[in-house]
């Protein structure tokens, strides 16, 4: 995987196909592996790039939690393409990704030719999620991943998918993530800004994407973003939870039809 530097963090990232660039960015707690389906199946029409932010996969991992911030990734997804040589790119992520993709848009719209915004939300936590996200934190440190991992296999997928055996030990493996990784990931969502100011001034085609059975972002959630944003396309998948681009990813790749870009 090539890497690029980024304030003494090194940044992975997996990159295939050609045309149009596209920045995925992975959910929480998970890495760019979450997309090698979307890097095998629109390569064809993209030059998709997906980087492991730090704290994850292959990437430096901050033992310090406020290491960690939207911003701050949204600085490496900046340096990864900087490193590819792009100056503009569909920018989108799913769930945590989708955070980052909303602090890339507000840091730099000029480099953002389109928005993919899948099984995600634009509002920051409420006090009761920022209160659950600390006791994850507390249970983290004192009893490692596992409970977590395992509760999460129940809200990730829709009811058929946590019966497909082989998804379910696709996911879990995505989420053998580092503990610091998980706890300063934690820290970065609990002090997420509130991104719904952004959606109105949106100028770029726009795609919203979500799971039908979406347990964490639900369609309600999603239906509320596209109409905010100027002529966005929402697509709601049948039979496909919050990882839809995992449990039904020809259909999540049909979804993302976006006009040609520049490189």
């Amino acid at each position: 995987m090539p890497s690029v530097e980024v304030e003494g963090r090194r940044i992975h990232w997996r990159e295939q196909g050609s045309g149009a660039a596209m920045l995925l960015l992975h959910a929480f707690p998970l890495d760019s592996r979450m997309w090698q389906q979307q890097l095998d199946g629109l390569s064809d029409r993209y030059r998709v790039i997906a980087p492991d932010l730090s704290g994850f996969g292959a990437s430096t991992v901050p033992a310090d939690p406020a290491a960690y911030s939207v911003e701050r990734w949204a600085e490496e997804a900046r340096a990864v393409l900087d490193a590819c040589g792009i100056e503009r790119a569909i920018v989108g992520g799913c769930s945590m990704g989708g955070y980052v993709a909303f602090a890339f848009l507000r840091r730099w719209p000029e480099r953002v030719a389109g928005l993919l915004l899948a099984d995600t939300r634009a509002g920051a936590d409420t006090p009761e999620a920022r209160k659950g996200r600390e006791q994850t934190q507390a249970e983290v440190r004192s009893q490692g991943k596992g409970p977590l991992v395992e509760r999460m296999l129940g809200l990730l997928l829709s009811q058929r998918g946590q019966g497909d055996a082989a998804l379910v030990q696709r996911v879990r493996a995505l989420m053998d993530q580092r503990e610091a990784g998980i706890v300063g990931g934690l820290e970065a969502l609990k002090n997420r800004p509130d991104s719904a100011d952004l959606l109105p001034g949106v100028r770029v085609p726009a795609v919203v994407v979500v799971g039908a059975e979406d347990a964490i972002t639900p369609p309600a959630l999603a239906e509320e973003m596209a109409a905010a944003i100027p002529g966005a396309r929402l697509s709601v998948l049948p039979a496909a939870g919050h990882l839809a681009n995992l449990e039904v990813p020809e259909a999540f790749d049909r979804a993302l039809d976006f006009p040609q870009a520049p490189r």
